[in-house]
């Protein structure tokens, strides 16, 4: 092919359009090789875009002519590929920049015709998920992570009965669990349903325990019984002098128990058989404070009741053989209730008896009421005896022996008073019985005083002894004075 003329017009070439959707005015013509001896001149700003047409393109100013070029070689092979000119180094592209004319994605200028399949706005109108490939909307959630701490704590509290942590726990890690996207779920739910379990029944408990409380004011015995036996009336009405027997069909329990276990009683005359028997009533003092227990609450029961017992019989040996001192005091529930009151009795589980264990003071002489309260201090403190041996309660022995020396001390000096009037028959009695009482309180000081058990336990035999020695003119006193000789046991005559 020759060389063609500079001056000479280009015809424009028409070729087929490309497959593509791309603007055909956007594909550059094929050209001939041109054998350039010096850099061309700039080209002029290339023409906008239109429709491809056969009409001939303005011609283009040739650069000025070259020196003469050698006669070509005769070809050797087939024709090499055109040569590229050198082009500059492009600019890096600015991804945020609008694209020049002629690009993919430039704006259509106005009034120029659409391509088909272009898109109506500017390169804005592309929506970024299409040039980037990601499909907004269907985000991959990542994979789990580690098992949540707190889940498996509430697994393991829920095993070990700790149900309050379990619960604790549980809720917190079914909180934290979707947060964090940690597993362990089904741990966190069965430490939840655990400590919801252990919930139930610490709470069924504890209303068996409030429940067993307000129904109970000893082991085994109601506060509130839910219906009175036909004729019977609570226990705790029973005013001083008041005597009572067990409802129809019932009987006393054991009083071995320590415990009065009696709550309805039928009231009866004194003079009928009863079992028992109300000296009267004692008021708890405010200044107790709250309640203390069970046992406790017996103890100063037992305290209370002691002088009203002995002030009601002051005259010990009238109250017959295994007829003994009951109280009720209040339980838990009463005394949150206001209840302050102890009621004191005699009481026989095991025999009914006759009449009174009431000392009537209006009918005693001078000398007989003396008598009954020098000798009432001795008795009180006689029956006071601790129920353990000398070595396994030695440090309330000696307390007792300290109470003993005292009680019979106080006996002698009263019973040898002169301003007491004795009869001349007594006289004799009165001053065997203090000498007896007298040798016995050195006994009682001499065990107080001892560490030793075996001396303790030698002194407590000795002064027991002389107690029993001093029952002979304690008796011959009584018969002269007209007392009870505690001979008619069993039938106590008002």
């Amino acid at each position: 092919m020759s060389k063609p003329e500079p001056d000479a017009p280009v015809p424009a070439v028409d070729t087929p359009p490309p497959a593509s959707d791309i603007p055909a005015a956007d594909v550059p013509a094929p050209v001939d090789r041109v054998e350039l001896t010096k850099p061309a001149a700039p080209a002029a700003p290339p023409a906008p875009a239109g429709p491809a047409t056969s009409e001939p393109v303005a011609p283009v100013p040739a650069a000025p002519p070259a020196a003469p070029a050698a006669p070509p070689a005769a070809p050797a092979g087939p024709p090499a590929p055109p040569a590229v000119p050198a082009m500059p180094p492009a600019a890096p592209a600015d991804p945020w920049a609008v694209p020049g004319p002629g690009a993919p994605g430039a704006p259509v200028p106005p009034g120029a015709p659409v391509p088909p399949g272009a898109p109506s706005g500017g390169w804005a109108a592309v929506p970024p998920g299409a040039l980037s490939g990601f499909q907004p909307g269907y985000a991959y959630p990542p994979a789990p992570g580690a098992t949540n701490g707190f889940a498996v704590a509430a697994l393991i509290t829920g095993l070990l009965c700790m149900w309050p942590l379990s619960l604790a726990f549980g809720i917190t890690a079914l909180v934290q669990i979707p947060k964090r996207n940690e597993r362990g779920r089904g741990m966190a739910v069965a430490g939840v349903l655990l400590g919801v379990v252990g919930a139930v029944i610490i709470l069924v408990a504890m209303i068996g325990v409030i429940a067993g409380d307000a129904g109970t004011t000893t082991t085994g015995r109601p506060a509130r019984a839910p219906k009175a036996p036909p004729g019977s009336v609570l226990w705790s009405t029973l005013k001083s002098g008041d005597c009572y027997n067990p409802p129809e069909g019932s009987a006393l329990p054991d009083p071995e128990g320590g415990d009065q276990a009696v709550f309805w009683v039928r009231k009866v005359p004194c003079l009928l058989p009863h079992y028992g028997e109300v000296a009267g009533t004692a008021r708890i003092p405010e200044s107790a404070g709250p309640y203390l227990g069970e046992n406790l609450m017996r103890e100063r029961a037992a305290t209370l009741c002691g002088p009203v017992l002995a002030d009601y019989a002051l005259d010990s040996w009238v109250v017959p053989d295994g007829m003994g001192e009951v109280y009720l005091y209040p339980d838990r529930a009463s005394w949150k209730s206001g209840e302050r009151y102890v009621t004191c009795g005699f009481e026989d589980p095991g025999a009914q008896h006759r009449g009174t264990v009431r000392t009537d003071r209006g009918s005693l002489t001078s000398a007989q009421l003396a008598y009954l309260e020098a000798v009432r201090t001795f008795n009180t403190a006689y029956g006071k005896e601790p129920e353990d041996d000398i070595t396994e309660a030695h440090s309330e022995y000696r307390a007792w022996a300290r109470q003993m020396a005292a009680a019979s001390r106080g006996e002698a000096e009263t019973l040898t008073k002169s301003s007491t009037v004795w009869p001349e028959s007594v006289r004799p009695k009165i001053a065997e019985l203090a000498a007896v009482q007298l040798e016995a309180a050195a006994a009682w000081d001499a065990a107080a005083g001892t560490t030793d058990n075996a001396t303790l336990e030698r002194e407590v035999r000795r002064a027991e002894v002389l107690v029993a020695k001093s029952t002979r003119p304690s008796v011959e006193i009584r018969r002269e004075l007209g007392l009870s000789t505690g001979e008619q046991v069993g039938e106590i005559q008002v």
